[in-house]
């Protein structure tokens, strides 16, 4: 691991398990990451309650406590840059950012999207892929960029759809990998094998045409 560790923030909504499983794997020595601050949009979210039993500063920031959307996302943005972030990992973050929030952390900001993107972007995506009929089904991390979970994939984790799944199985298999894989990913940026350049994410000097997949 570098000297360094990497500045990292965390957005979060609700529950915070994958905030968990990064704040577990710092403190193993598995992620070379220093966690600045964690920010909700919802003052009663459990991943910020996590964070405070880590030590990690936090920061409730509720919508409706701002003029508007641009408003609320300047905050935001303010938030992050005081912090002395160098990396925005959202986990389980279930707001749309902005164009100009985005752009300013352009290959600086990753997200992890419960499906084999590019399927089932948005929500329900467990759902989706039952009624699909999906024999495999998985999760995602990406680049943030404006197109909602359209950012390039860096890695995904494939998970078997079993006979008699509902949503809940399914979902509790597919976040059971997030917690393996959001840390690895992550460590891939801290310990710089991992990029954004060109519009594309570069792992190990290249370019990533189609994601990696476990």
């Amino acid at each position: 691991m570098s000297a360094a560790p990497l500045p990292v923030a965390v957005l979060v909504s609700g529950f915070g398990s994958n905030l968990q499983a990064l704040l577990d794997a710092a403190q193993q020595g598995r992620l070379d990451a220093d966690f600045r601050l964690v920010i909700s949009d919802r003052p009663a979210a459990e991943g910020l309650e996590r964070a405070r039993r880590a030590g990690v500063p936090v920061l409730a920031l509720p919508p409706a406590a701002h003029a508007d959307r641009r408003a609320w996302n300047d905050a935001l943005h303010d938030a992050l840059q005081a912090s002395g972030a160098e990396l925005v990992v959202l986990a389980g973050f279930m707001r749309v950012l902005g164009p100009e929030l985005v752009n300013a952390w352009r290959g600086r900001m990753l997200n992890i999207h419960p499906s084999l993107l590019p399927l089932y972007r948005g929500l329900h995506t467990h759902r989706r892929a039952l009624e699909a009929g999906d024999r495999m089904h998985g999760s995602s991390i990406h680049f943030v960029t404006e197109e909602l979970d359209g950012g390039p994939v860096i890695l995904q984790a494939r998970v078997p759809v079993l006979a008699g799944d509902d949503e809940q199985s399914l979902a509790r298999r597919v976040q059971a990998r997030e917690h393996e894989i959001y840390p690895q990913v992550v460590q891939w940026l801290a310990a710089g094998r991992l990029c954004w350049r060109e519009d594309a994410a570069w792992l190990d000097g290249r370019r990533l045409d189609r994601p990696v997949t476990v």
